[in-house]
């Protein structure tokens, strides 16, 4: 894999997520469920790049080599797009949107555009597919439909109608169901978005000094049954069945050992320069 590959490798990929295919598998609903279900359990949403004041790329071959050959992970560009990219060599008909995301916001001014997501077309249906938005990731597409619960293996979710803008496009929102009450992840419209969007969208995330990426440590990963999440030094891990137990990460020495045991990090085994920016989280 060199820098100007632009096709996606799909044994690689199949062989990161334990994706088991004896052949290419058809674009088919099963094939999209086992597949975003897979691809958050094993490829974690993390923002070290950021944090460390590297230059986040989002053309195929980087993000390949990042996620795929490297055993790293990323953020909403970096997963979706190599998500898309798998699902259209698969023969999967998919397009790309753009979100202002509503999770963890208490103003009501409207924020940017910095999420991404993808609808896939498939047997007359839209779906929604989003592998990464850190902790409250879907772990399966729903349908683009409004007003219907949907359950997936990590939680239930529904869209609901959205303010349409000036353009007249249909507006979403996505909700989930978190201790029993209906709260807002992101809102999108179907203004389809483009690699120049996302570049733009990317460069601002990752280089705006008041951007929640550029001093703070995110990471997160799904596994059966659990989501486990990293803002700084809280972890949080939420259990389908036992709830959510949270604790303080106090040294480098754990953090580390979190981010590679249970976020599911390939770290290298000694960097100062990461050691540095761990020390300095609040």
């Amino acid at each position: 894999m060199n820098a100007q590959d632009t096709s996606i490798d799909l044994s690689a990929y199949f062989e990161r997520i334990g994706f088991q295919a004896d052949d290419r598998p058809a674009p088919t609903l099963d094939t999209l469920r086992a597949l975003h279900l897979l691809h958050p359990q094993t490829i974690p949403f993390e923002n070290l790049d950021v944090l460390l004041g590297r230059p986040v790329r989002i053309d195929l071959a980087s993000v390949q080599r990042k996620l795929v050959a490297n055993g790293h992970g990323g953020y909403c560009y970096e997963h979706n797009l190599l998500f898309r990219s798998v699902l259209e060599a698969l023969g999967f008909r998919v397009k790309s949107y753009a979100g202002r995301v509503l999770w963890g916001r208490d103003g009501a001014s409207m924020p940017p555009r910095t999420h991404m997501m993808l609808l896939v077309e498939l047997d007359h249906l839209r779906y929604l597919a989003d592998v990464g938005f850190g902790g409250m990731t879907l772990s399966a597409p729903i349908v683009l439909q409004s007003n219907l619960e949907q359950i997936t293996p990590h939680g239930v979710f529904r869209l609901l109608d959205g303010e349409t803008d000036a353009a007249a496009l249909p507006a979403y929102v996505l909700q989930a169901r978190v201790d029993g009450q209906w709260t807002s992840i992101y809102r999108f419209d179907l203004d389809p978005q483009y690699q120049a969007d996302y570049e733009m969208s990317n460069h601002y995330v990752s280089t705006y000094r008041e951007s929640i990426f550029v001093h703070n440590l995110l990471a997160a990963r799904l596994a059966p049954g659990k989501r486990i999440g990293l803002f700084n030094r809280a972890m949080s891990v939420h259990d389908e069945r036992e709830g959510t137990q949270k604790r303080e990460l106090a040294d480098v020495e754990t953090l580390r050992r979190v981010l590679a045991e249970d976020i599911g990090i390939r770290l290298p085994e000694a960097s100062a320069e990461l050691d540095a920016a761990l020390g300095r989280l609040p």
